[in-house]
């Protein structure tokens, strides 16, 4: 008896030793891939735009290059696999048998970054889901013990991604487990939290800076309504985007042309980007750009104009890069609407009410609340942009407008983007 028990918790032993071990080389593998990602983008995002900047030919020739080569890509280094974004996820957690090929690792990383890097105005963080979910998924092959795991390595390996690219080890894990996962257990904590935390030691490590220097002093209780106003707008306007991003995906099915795809999209993001170039790539630069000195901005009509432009425009121009063969998704684009969102509402309020609110706390309250809405995750979003500034003044106020608005979306339409595709892949 006591030989039964003893042999049976020495292999338990041994398993849990083997699922430490696995969950410390996906941490490392996923976070290294995560940094690695971040850094080639923003450099090479930088040079081309400034050259876009200085030469406005470059805005129609680059991203119609940019979706070319990713096309070629495709057809002939990877064998005409088309990625599918968190919906081949989804298709590998929910099959005991569909796993995500090692091709995903480098289909992924490639073309996330020729997306961005040429115009395509969505971001890196969906391509580094799956590249870095691709990790998790090889991992879990290697072991049939390992395959009774297959959600929690994937999820490993998609939250020391997350991680990495927002240096919050919190928002991995929440986003694993709002987005991918679903559910708790004693093997998701024990895989997850020895992931990210290798995931946040490298970021440590390589001393990555906040993607967003910002210097937040204060808020007010008297804003709270504000910022349920906030919550509530920036609800509706994820669902805008939503809407935009499935309308691209389910009723331009017809174009079967890649060809003609690639035309389309570029004609639509040229355009966009030759009257309002903040609409390049991620956008992260033009985010940065309005963080400099927000509460000085007076709202002029130019302003207005501009500001409508962007909040308008984004959506379509994400859904077009994204049906013309782009690689990315809705994270990049919700934080970058929910800035110039925040930062308008902000103004208008000031101007026409006599508010007397912080704008650029609303800049950082807009990007959580979009964030939360567009992926029907209020905790991923309130750790997320927490870690983008590395300021926690505003959490109080974050959870608040990440809340309402994932609440006020869901009401209006029950599906996010990832929710939908989640709901193909079933």
């Amino acid at each position: 008896m006591k030989t039964t028990r003893f042999i049976k918790n020495n292999i338990k032993l041994i398993k849990i030793q083997k699922l430490i071990i696995v969950s410390l080389l996906i941490g490392f593998l996923a976070a290294f891939l995560g940094i690695a990602l971040k850094k080639l983008t923003e450099h090479y995002e930088q040079i081309f735009f400034t050259q876009a900047s200085l030469n406005p030919i470059f805005i129609f020739i680059f991203p119609v290059f940019g979706l070319t080569v990713i096309y070629f890509i495709r057809q002939y280094v990877f064998n005409k696999k088309v990625n599918k974004g968190i919906n081949e996820v989804f298709q590998s957690t929910g099959s005991r048998t569909k796993n995500l090929p090692k091709s995903k690792i480098a289909s992924h990383f490639i073309n996330g970054l020729l997306t961005v890097i040429f115009g395509g105005s969505t971001g890196i963080e969906v391509s580094t889901v799956v590249a870095t979910a691709t990790i998790g998924s090889v991992a879990q092959q290697k072991h049939n013990f390992f395959r009774d795991h297959k959600t929690e390595l994937i999820s490993a390996g998609v939250a020391a991604g997350i991680t990495a690219l927002f240096s919050s080890p919190f928002a991995g894990l929440f986003f694993v487990y709002e987005v991918i996962s679903r559910k708790v257990s004693r093997t998701f904590l024990l895989t997850n939290g020895i992931s990210v935390a290798i995931a946040y030691g490298l970021v440590c490590l390589v001393d990555e800076k906040p993607t967003f220097s910002v210097g937040i002093t204060n808020w007010h209780y008297y804003a709270i309504p504000y910022f349920i106003l906030l919550g509530i707008i920036s609800g509706v306007n994820a669902v805008y985007l939503t809407k935009c991003v499935l309308f691209f995906k389910n009723n331009l099915t017809q174009i079967k042309s890649h060809y003609y795809r690639i035309i389309i999209g570029s004609v639509i993001l040229s355009c966009s980007l030759f009257f309002f170039p903040q609409l390049y790539g991620e956008g992260y630069h033009a985010i940065k750009e309005i963080f400099t000195n927000p509460n000085q901005m007076q709202l002029t009509a130019g302003l207005v104009v501009s500001l409508i432009g962007i909040i308008v425009l984004k959506p379509i121009v994400t859904s077009a890069t994204l049906f013309s063969g782009g690689d990315g998704g809705v994270f990049a684009p919700s934080l970058f609407i929910g800035a110039f969102l925040g930062l308008f509402i902000a103004l208008l309020l000031n101007v026409y009410f006599h508010a007397n609110i912080i704008p650029l706390n609303f800049m950082v309250l807009g990007m959580a609340a979009s964030l939360s809405a567009s992926i029907h995750a209020p905790l991923t979003a309130i750790f997320l942009v927490c870690g983008l500034t590395n300021d926690y003044t505003l959490f109080f106020p974050i959870a608040i407008v990440s809340f309402v608005a994932k609440f006020t979306a869901e009401r209006i339409y029950p599906y996010s983007v990832y929710s939908y595709a989640a709901s193909l892949s079933k």
